[in-house]
């Protein structure tokens, strides 16, 4: 299957799974808002497929991250059923099992922006900065830790702009005052698990990794930059 039939193919199984899970939510407008930003990204998407074709891997974790997203936003995140799931198909209690005292579906997806989109984000990097050894993981996991935190400032400010009882649902926090930190903590700590696993695969399967990685470290340029830089540059256009 070609990488625009698979992204296509996705494509319609999120649409289906949008669909209905779109079907009286929770709170239409947090569903709306938690949506916002999942429509800018779906058009991205669907403006760069053939000039800029992400892999199979790239498109499918970017699947099961927007359908986590999804199952939030209909119950919204801090009301998401997922204990009495367990309880009433598997017998037991997730959240007892685990010793886990609030509702922690916003931490799990939390988790997961960073182990399933860390990848997808150095995909970009590589083919588009052309970044290659440390910095082929470095900074993958840099900018996920950055849009992690850019997010939180995000649902800040639309819970101020909001207030009442959509920023509070929106916002999820269940008390915590320290609910922003763990989530860009655990995005965090998933974005470095997907980047240290990839790392081991490459280790495994790309025979010039180390010459790769030590290039990557070395020094390029010799000259300071700064003012010395501008100087060099008035220099050239006298010349």
């Amino acid at each position: 299957m070609t990488h625009q039939r698979y992204f296509f193919t996705l494509s319609f199984i999120f649409f289906i799974v949008f669909a209905l899970l779109a079907i009286a939510p929770h709170d239409r407008a947090d569903w709306a808002l938690e949506n916002a930003l999942v429509l800018v990204f779906a058009i991205v998407l669907g403006l760069t497929y053939k000039v800029f074709p992400l892999s199979r891997i790239s498109y499918t974790l970017i699947f099961i991250f927007l359908c986590l997203h999804e199952v939030g936003a209909h119950y919204t995140y801090a009301m998401v059923p997922y204990d009495q799931f367990f309880i009433k198909n598997l017998g037991f209690s997730l959240n007892e099992a685990l010793g886990w005292e609030r509702n922690n579906f916003d931490r799990v997806v939390h988790f997961s922006y960073g182990l399933l989109l860390a990848y997808p984000i150095r995909e970009f990097y590589v083919r588009v900065a052309g970044t290659t050894g440390f910095w082929g993981y470095f900074f993958p996991l840099e900018l996920t830790m950055a849009s992690s935190m850019m997010f939180e400032l995000f649902e800040w400010g639309a819970a101020e702009m909001f207030g009442g009882d959509l920023g509070v649902a929106y916002l999820g926090t269940q008390g915590d005052i320290w609910d922003a930190h763990k989530d860009m903590a655990l995005a965090s700590l998933g974005a470095l698990i997907a980047m240290i696993i990839t790392l081991f695969i490459n280790i495994k399967l790309q025979k010039s990794f180390t010459s790769e990685w030590d290039f990557s470290l070395s020094i390029k340029g010799r000259e300071p930059l700064g003012e010395d830089e501008i100087a060099r540059i008035r220099k050239r256009r006298k010349d």
